[in-house]
């Protein structure tokens, strides 16, 4: 899968499924523009690209500030002069619940950058992909299709309306030539599930999945590049499950 001379910019890159993203798309070719909130980790992140391919362009910013989106897709514009492919990856997860009055705070928080700055980046970013026919994957969590902990359902929420956005976007995109898609891990090696796993009083080796094991951020990076590539060029508001079979213990 080579993405020899695309332009693609990842979101919450500075960790995680991000980094992994990020570093996998430098490996076959790509211009990437790395975006997260950590600067020391971007730093960290842009020598892991320049290891394997080109030195990415580092973008310092909040996806949930509307001037730094519009900053996001404006730099990568000025240096790269395109862009083909927008990876919407930032995420935060914040606990809550109903009687406890503290769910409208964490879900305040939650949307804002699980949901509304993807909405925000997207609408910037799609004159840029409908000029090279480009592409977006939306990086979303099978807490959208399933209930774990009732601690965590704003952030369920958040990825449910995550999935449907992608449909609504793939919808309207098409006719312009771009594709949407999403993927949905299940329980990844991150820090996100170390605080999920703390929440639910869980270790990380009681999250229980069918295949019993726990993905590797560089599983779900194979899975957006494999969407964001030609072989996938049929596929578009499709929400792919990478989860081990987490969702069949579950449901």
């Amino acid at each position: 899968m080579s993405f020899k001379s695309k332009v693609v910019v990842v979101t919450g890159a500075s960790a995680g499924i991000g980094a992994a993203t990020a570093v996998s798309f430098a490996r076959e070719g790509a211009h990437v523009a790395i975006v997260g909130r950590n600067e020391a980790k971007l730093k960290d992140v842009a020598k892991q690209c320049a290891a394997v391919g080109a030195a990415p362009l580092v973008i310092k910013a909040d996806v949930a500030n509307d001037d730094d989106a519009r900053r996001i897709i404006n730099d990568t514009i000025q240096k790269f002069g395109k862009l083909d492919v927008l990876v919407n990856n930032a995420g935060v997860l914040e606990f809550g619940t109903i009687l406890d009055g503290t769910i409208l705070e964490a879900y305040d928080k939650i949307m804002a950058i699980n949901l509304r700055a993807v909405v925000h980046v997207t609408m910037l970013a799609a004159p840029h992909l409908v000029k090279t026919k480009g592409n977006i994957v939306n990086v979303s969590s099978v807490a959208g299709q399933m209930l774990s902990v009732p601690t965590a359902n704003a952030y369920g929420v958040s990825k449910a309306g995550l999935d449907h956005f992608t449909r609504g976007s793939a919808l309207e995109l098409g006719a312009s030539g771009v594709r949407v898609n999403t993927v949905s891990p299940g329980p990844v090696e991150t820090d996100m599930l170390a605080s999920f796993a703390t929440q639910a009083q869980m270790q990380q080796s009681g999250v229980k999945t069918i295949l019993d094991r726990i993905s590797k951020t560089e599983e779900i990076a194979d899975l957006i590049l494999f969407l964001a590539s030609d072989k996938a060029r049929g596929i578009t508001g499709s929400v792919y499950v990478s989860d081990n079979g987490a969702m069949l213990k579950y449901m």
